[in-house]
């Protein structure tokens, strides 16, 4: 059983829980269908800004019917200003982009509905795994605005051709087809979600976090880098890598056919 660590109200936006390596960040505004309204976006950025350090894994996920509705249209109506619109998309950025920064993997726990910004927070995550029962869909166009944000996520996740399909049209597509396209890592019974990211993190968890997090940090480098870049960059890191404790065990019990003793340097 998970034992809640932080101070959780009843009304905050954000549920904050650390548990075994864990931490667990969850969108707490279920009525609103967890849209991202400014007091949301700040919450989930203090929540990544004060990770302990004992984080291995970081979840995000939701409570009700829906994971995320994208930004928060009632309030986005209350202030129609555009100073104020680049202010929120200017913050939503920044706290996307906080995640990739992470040294460990940020997983998301998908159930319900995920759209606009909310599909973006799933593409934005390391790892998604989503229940049967979630659809996802950057439905902007349909109230005759264009989901640009969110297509600089979504189409590092799936094909151009997918990504702007989903963009043009606004419908939504299921967990199957998402995992199928890539947005998701998979899809499972409603049932199973919570227990089948348990065991995600459980993975990463047995690992080096050395090796976890300069894995992290090459794969988004590397990504936009020519090719030759590419493997430099690549090397270098993997040559740094090499020195660090947690790979001369690693290779001593792979030998001596043991379970590692990780010293995490």
């Amino acid at each position: 059983m998970s034992t809640l660590v932080s101070e959780n109200i009843t009304d905050s936006p954000l549920l904050v829980e650390h548990t075994a390596g864990i931490t667990r960040l969850t969108l707490n505004r279920p009525k609103q269908f967890n849209a991202l309204s400014n007091s949301m976006l700040e919450a989930l950025q203090q929540g990544i800004d004060s990770l302990p350090d004992s984080t291995r894994v970081v979840v995000i996920r939701a409570r009700g019917r829906a994971f995320c509705a994208g930004h928060d249209l009632k309030e986005m109506r209350a202030h129609p200003e555009q100073a104020y619109y680049q202010a929120l998309f200017n913050r939503c950025s920044h706290f996307m982009q906080s995640l990739i920064a992470l040294p460990m993997p940020v997983i998301a726990e998908v159930q319900g509905i995920a759209t606009a910004a909310g599909c973006q927070l799933v593409a934005n995550c390391d790892l998604a795994i989503a229940s049967t029962d979630a659809r996802f869909a950057v439905s902007g166009i349909n109230m005759g605005l264009f989901c640009s944000t969110p297509s600089v996520a979504l189409s590092r996740n799936v094909s151009r051709k997918r990504a702007f399909e989903m963009l043009m049209t606004g419908d939504f597509i299921s967990a199957r087809t998402a995992a199928g396209w890539g947005l998701v890592n998979r899809a499972v019974a409603p049932e199973e979600l919570e227990s089948a990211v348990a065991d995600f993190c459980k993975t990463i968890i047995d690992k080096s976090s050395v090796a976890v997090s300069t894995g992290k940090s090459l794969f988004y480098e590397q990504l936009d880098m020519p090719l030759d870049d590419a493997y430099t960059l690549a090397g270098a890191k993997m040559a740094c890598n090499m020195m660090s404790n947690d790979v001369g065990e690693g290779i001593d019990a792979f030998m001596q056919k043991r379970k590692p003793e990780w010293t995490h340097s």
